[in-house]
């Protein structure tokens, strides 16, 4: 499962539960691309639907996951999310559904 809201973006394993947490680095809307470089593991390309907070626009999203960054970009606007791993932040921050 993956949730991504503006404080915090948590993934999370649905067979045993271990959660990965980003906390925030970087918003931009002027540059368009990808902050998420090629880790430790595979990287993951995913389209989701979701509310944009810079146009407010709901419509599809492209989420980039790797082992240490987390992007989320928004198509209508190019709003961009990157977040960072951060291991402090491991299972002390829930993201209400």
């Amino acid at each position: 499962m993956i949730k991504a809201v503006p404080y915090q973006a948590q993934v999370i394993c649905q067979n045993c539960g271990a959660t990965r947490i980003f906390v925030p680095r970087i918003e931009d809307v002027a540059k368009e691309g990808s902050y998420t470089p090629i880790g430790c593991f595979d990287v993951w390309q995913l389209v989701t639907t979701a509310g944009c907070r810079h146009c407010r626009v709901t419509g599809p999203h492209d989420m980039t996951i790797g082992c240490n960054h987390f992007t989320v970009r928004c198509r209508n606007c190019g709003f961009t999310h990157f977040y960072k791993f951060d291991l402090e932040y491991i299972g002390q921050c829930p993201i209400e559904e």
